[in-house]
């Protein structure tokens, strides 16, 4: 990708970040990440995977007005949009279009192209380890989640089952979940070099809690 592309790119991405959690800054780790495991991988369109990365989560400031938005699909468009109007080929749009539709975890959409691999996993990437839980305690106060549920008496409910929102919850649901989710040798090694530390402070914190 020419400096121009990327520069362009990389404008739009930066107008579309509005949120804590999912601000420029993951937008820049998830491209160093996907630029990491890309070195492991065969056959790469590095220049879709950038502009992928880029613009995985253009989405985010929709979804964070309506929770009922998903920001995978919504993103998907825009970069489409962005891109064909921009002078990049409908074949291009189309391939990076795809890498932003099936990056998100909840979702049942796979990746099927090895960028849209690559993307999911330097993505998931950025939640494990401390950065992952550091990361998800901004977002759950910016969308007034509790650290932990209580009985309405101030007692904890960490039970790894309990349903209540909170950065508990989110941990179980999703956080501990994700180092079995990679679709790359290189991603789940790196992810498997992060898991320790986010253990470790989760045991931490519900023995201090409890």
């Amino acid at each position: 990708m020419t400096a121009e592309s990327f520069s362009l790119i990389e404008t739009y991405m930066r107008s579309c970040m509005d949120a804590a959690a999912h601000d420029v800054l993951h937008v820049y780790r998830v491209l160093q990440n996907a630029r990491a495991i890309a070195e492991g991988e065969e056959n790469v369109d590095l220049d879709v995977l950038e502009a992928a990365a880029l613009l995985h989560d253009v989405g985010r400031p929709a979804q964070l007005k309506d929770p009922a938005v998903d920001h995978a699909e919504v993103g998907a468009d825009m970069a489409f949009d962005f891109l064909t109007g921009h002078g990049f080929s409908e074949d291009f749009a189309a391939k990076v279009r795809h890498c932003v539709y099936t990056h998100r975890f909840r979702k049942s959409r796979p990746p099927e192209t090895i960028e849209a691999k690559i993307l999911f996993d330097a993505d998931k990437l950025d939640a494990t380890g401390a950065i992952g839980l550091a990361r998800t305690l901004v977002y759950n106060g910016q969308v007034d989640r509790p650290l932990y549920a209580s009985d309405g008496h101030g007692k904890p409910k960490l039970d790894e089952n309990e349903e209540s929102p909170s950065f508990f919850r989110e941990y179980h649901f999703k956080l501990k979940h994700l180092y079995d989710r990679f679709y790359t040798k290189t991603g789940a090694a790196l992810a498997a070099g992060r898991r320790k530390a986010a253990e470790d402070f989760i045991a931490a914190l519900e023995e201090e809690i409890g």
